[in-house]
């Protein structure tokens, strides 16, 4: 049963019994709204709640409460916060695919994913934000600059190209969310690595560098027992060598299990150390002279998401893509083909 409240939102009343998940209020309203026809993601059920907009018996609670059989619940919904990136018709945005729930975007290097310092505009979002459908995207409630990145469950680098799905509503943006979280999205990357990479998978802690705020370690020094965003997490990649080149270069796939922030590059260059070719922040120029030229050219580092795949979260069908290295990356290759090429001679 619905009915208007002070504020113009239709108030929605249900009724707990035995057999609901009574031991917490947020878990118990989404499956309650779902029975009644109202499917919500819990995301929006906890901001109702943080808000005071779900009441039981009449009284606002929180959202781990446990909850009696009998209970009168009032949901009162809000709308999401709308986006507050501007739109920019001008921001390219490469789709590769495109339905009523998600899109997945061959990113090209250089586009920033989200505005933030520094990159106020100009960003993939900025773009996304023109297109039909994402004008009222929802943001993350429980992101705090989640008005400025909606739709988005992961991120790129700046410098690192490749395939980005990004969720047109919030039960998609949720159900991909989760997806991450348990590992269950393929991703691989194709890179080049400076020097003789091999076969290897690495498995470690991953934090915050504890002199350089920009950087990220496999060595952190994190207290055991941290906890939050500051504490090491586990960082899981496996690299296979596709092709040598001679000595002074290695093409890569590096497939993950976790999607720690710069993880690959932290990998192939503190584990490995075969940092990838032209990378700023964790690469020393080559010593050989020729391939530092080919990374001054390329002035970014050679890291592509090449292929993505997961169960979409409305059809339940298997889904993936695969995406060549752009331009530059493939310019790249080429002349370190050719420097092996003649090494062998």
């Amino acid at each position: 049963m619905t009915n208007a409240t002070a504020d113009g939102a239709d108030a929605i009343h249900l009724q707990v019994v035995n057999g609901d998940p009574r031991d917490r209020l947020d878990k118990l309203v989404v499956h309650l709204l779902e029975r009644a026809g109202r499917a919500t993601s819990r995301a929006a059920v906890q901001r109702w709640i943080a808000a005071g907009r779900i009441l039981v018996d009449g009284e606002p609670a929180r959202a781990s409460i446990a909850v009696r059989a009998g209970a009168a619940i009032e949901v009162r919904p809000e709308e999401p916060p709308p986006a507050a990136a501007a739109a920019e018709p001008e921001v390219a945005v490469p789709v590769v695919y495109e339905d009523e729930h998600l899109l997945v975007i061959d990113k090209p290097p250089g586009l920033v994913v989200h505005p933030a310092p520094g990159h106020g505009s100009g960003t993939l979002v900025n773009g996304l934000l023109a297109l039909p459908g994402f004008a009222l995207a929802p943001a993350d409630p429980r992101d705090p600059m989640g008005h400025v990145r909606p739709g988005i469950v992961h991120r790129l680098d700046r410098g690192t190209s490749g395939l980005l799905v990004v969720a047109k509503d919030e039960r998609t943006r949720e159900a991909l969310k989760e997806r991450f979280a348990r590992h269950a999205i393929e991703r691989e990357y194709v890179a080049i690595a400076v020097g003789e990479a091999r076969d290897a998978t690495y498995d470690t802690l991953h934090g915050r560098h504890p002199t350089d705020r920009l950087r990220f370690t496999s060595w952190p020094r994190g207290e055991a027992g941290a906890t939050g965003a500051s504490a090491p997490r586990r960082a899981v990649t496996h690299v296979r060598a596709l092709e040598r080149l001679g000595g002074a270069a290695t093409v890569v796939a590096c497939s993950l299990e976790t999607g720690r922030t710069h993880q690959i590059r932290v990998h192939l260059a503190e584990r490995s150390r075969t940092p990838v070719l032209g990378d700023p922040l964790y690469g020393k120029p080559p010593k050989r002279q020729d391939v530092r030229a080919i990374a001054e050219e390329l002035g970014r580092q050679a890291l592509h998401a090449r292929v993505l795949g997961f169960i979409h979260p409305a059809t339940q069908a298997p889904v993936r893509w695969e995406s060549a290295p752009p331009a530059d990356m493939q310019r790249a290759l080429d002349r370190l083909r050719k420097l092996a090429t003649r090494s062998s001679i």
